[in-house]
């Protein structure tokens, strides 16, 4: 006799407030989850965060074997730090650190979607300080004297646009420096990896931003981006379902634009744990497809 595979469980950040409760973010997933057939832990997010993983994951069963991290973004190096502590309790991440890393930074994944997403160059570099205006000049060189967005390799501030994102000409060495210096200083320890610029491309913004979710190379979930939860487009995916089985990623998000050209482009690759689901969206497909990827 044969028995079905048990449910994947599901790890979510805890509430501060309450820290045997999952935060009140995630209280929606939570029900989804159930409703598929799936159980939920809390994970203490701020033990996490301070390098406690150990804490972090206590309330997790032993031996409870595969599990989806759903929560908030955690830098790299704390991921897996979260798997790693989960291997000791007999619990092991759907989603491996180095698949997390090559979903969730620029770098990992821009190779695979290059020809569906703006022209990008990176500089690795640390809080602290700016880089020197002769290295952000080399770094801009390709670009000549196009216009570019600063971001790193995760988060951009778009909503300081101006003054800390737009630099309208890559040539001029004196305004692109002042732009990632504010960055910079706005980002401050949050800084992922370094610098970041990526060709400005100019998109419909009456159609607004989709966010594609994607389990095991098929997409599951196509809603609005949580910025813009009023605005639903319906992208093409022809050309982009053959990129996203190529990165092998189990569990990932894709942010696709209409350029005013008429092509959809990919703004921003994320994985799929720790991407936000727009308010009121219905996510039981998702969880659903999760539930069974996760069981077999």
């Amino acid at each position: 006799m044969t028995t079905d595979p048990a449910p994947p469980l599901f790890l979510l950040s805890g509430d501060p407030l309450r820290p045997r409760r999952s935060d009140p973010h995630f209280a929606a997933e939570a029900a989804a989850v159930r409703t598929a057939g799936a159980a939920t832990v809390v994970l203490d997010h701020e033990a996490l965060v301070a390098r406690d993983a150990a804490a972090a994951v206590s309330r997790v069963p032993r031996d409870a074997g595969p599990a989806w991290y759903r929560g908030w973004m955690l830098p790299a190096d704390r991921y897996a730090a979260l798997a790693a502590a989960l291997i000791d309790r007999g619990c092991g991440l759907l989603t491996s650190p180095a698949a997390y890393r090559a979903a969730h930074e620029l770098p990992g994944w821009y190779a695979t979607f290059r020809a569906l997403t703006p022209e990008s160059a990176w500089l690795p570099w640390t809080p602290g300080r700016a880089p020197e205006d002769a290295a952000l000049a080399r770094l801009a060189g390709p670009f000549g004297d196009r216009p570019v967005v600063v971001k790193d390799w995760v988060k951009s501030r778009k909503h300081e646009w101006e003054e800390a994102a737009y630099v309208p000409n890559a040539a001029d060495t004196g305004r692109l420096a002042s732009v990632v210096g504010r960055f910079l200083a706005l980002q401050e320890e949050f800084l992922t990896g370094g610098v970041v610029l990526r060709a400005f491309e100019d998109f419909d913004r009456t159609v607004g931003e989709a966010r594609v979710w994607w389990v095991d190379g098929e997409p599951v979930l196509t809603g609005p981006h949580p910025d813009t939860p009023q605005l639903c487009p319906a992208p093409d995916l022809t050309h982009l379902a053959p990129l996203v089985r190529e990165l092998g990623a189990r569990f990932l998000t894709t942010d696709l634009a209409l350029r005013t050209d008429g092509s959809w482009r990919v703004v921003e690759v994320g994985d799929g744990q720790v991407s936000g689901l727009p308010t009121g969206a219905d996510h039981r497909a998702l969880f659903e497809a999760l539930v069974t990827a996760g069981a077999r």
